[in-house]
């Protein structure tokens, strides 16, 4: 199986899973799945890492271009965002609004991949895997 990973679990590839849960460690460790890292998810922690909290913190925890270095030094493959998955509707809406989300899943769903997240908006959805 292909696995898709949501964005928190591209940073934490590229963190070396330092502070994740051990269930989420053996879960990745134990999966027999093929990871695959999207340009949204590159995309999104861009944009994250843009952003800055009242108190000069970051949102996101690493700069981008040093966790791509890592992730590319790891055995994952990465997807291109493409027009096709651009136009793509989501058979199964979600019930929030994150276009991320909503771009990672259209991705999986035209890939014929799982989406791999811990996010509980998505818990419920068909192409999502919780660890």
């Amino acid at each position: 199986m292909t696995l898709l990973l949501d964005t928190h679990y591209v940073y934490m590839f590229a963190a070396a899973f330092r502070g994740a849960p051990a269930s989420e460690k053996r879960f990745f460790e134990r999966s027999k799945g093929r990871f695959v890292v999207s340009a949204v998810a590159v995309w999104e922690m861009r944009l994250k890492w843009g952003v800055k909290y009242r108190s000069g913190a970051r949102k996101g925890p690493q700069r981008p271009e040093d966790a791509l270095a890592i992730l590319r030094n790891l055995d994952l493959d990465f997807l291109p965002l493409t027009p096709d998955h651009s136009a793509a509707t989501l058979e199964t809406p979600l019930g929030h609004r994150d276009p991320f989300d909503d771009l990672l899943l259209v991705q999986a769903q035209v890939e014929g991949m799982k989406l791999v997240s811990r996010d509980a908006l998505l818990e419920f959805h068909p192409l999502v895997i919780s660890p």
